[in-house]
């Protein structure tokens, strides 16, 4: 007597279609949920935040004018001396305020036309990036103006 035909072992396509919509759904709904991306941002913010700054200290002593950048703890902003903006950078919106110290604080760069840097403290500004249990001390230098991430 002749066997009858057995089928063919594997997975049909409903099974395997069924699969790959869960795991799509995984990925768009749980995942962002389950990995964090908060320290990234500020990050993110951080290293924007010194290269803006250089920038602006490059700036004030090219075109030989006083940049004030004015450090609150929703971002940072910085404007000539006449008070007309040039560009600000306000902390990530789902991590603000993002600066730990309060209040408004300032740095003057190229104060006076002597080339160097007044801030509103008269001594080295600490401008500290955090959010939840991140974060990240910067230190902007009275005299010189430059900005660096401190240990």
């Amino acid at each position: 007597m002749p066997k009858a035909p057995r089928a063919a072992p594997g997975f049909t396509l409903i099974e395997l279609i069924l699969v790959i919509v869960i795991t799509a759904a995984l990925a768009v709904f749980a995942l962002p949920r389950v990995v964090d991306t908060t320290l990234w941002r500020l990050r993110a913010f951080g290293d924007d935040l010194q290269a803006r700054h250089q920038a602006m200290l490059r700036l004030a002593l090219q075109q030989r004018r006083p940049i004030i950048a004015t450090i609150t703890g929703s971002g940072v902003s910085w404007a000539y001396g006449s008070g007309t903006a040039i560009a600000s950078l306000p902390c990530p919106a789902t991590e603000s305020p993002c600066i730990a110290e309060g209040g408004s604080r300032t740095a003057t760069f190229n104060s006076g036309n002597s080339g160097t840097t007044a801030t509103s403290t008269g001594a080295a500004l600490t401008v500290t990036v955090a959010y939840g249990s991140y974060s990240q001390a910067y230190r902007i230098e009275a005299d010189t103006g430059l900005m660096y991430a401190t240990p």
